[in-house]
């Protein structure tokens, strides 16, 4: 039974391909899911990249994290061995 099944499946699946073939040529074959990334979507990646850049920005320039950050260096620097 299974070995029917398997049959049946590579010859939907072939009969796919010939009527996709047919219709668009092979050249234009699918070569399977998206390889890359279209335009739009480096256009929104790079938005927001930039504005979790931006965020991380104030957030690592505000007062309270400057100053941690300030007394962690002294302190790391005044260790003694």
């Amino acid at each position: 039974m299974g070995v029917e099944m398997n049959r049946k499946a590579v010859w939907s699946l072939r009969t796919l391909r010939r009527a996709w073939e047919a219709r668009f040529g092979t050249r234009a074959r699918p070569q399977g899911l998206d390889r890359g990334m279209t335009t739009s979507e480096y256009a929104v990646g790079t938005i927001a990249a930039c504005a979790f850049a931006a965020v991380l920005y104030k957030v690592v320039t505000s007062g309270a994290v400057l100053s941690a950050l300030q007394s962690l260096i002294k302190d790391a620097l005044d260790a003694k061995f």
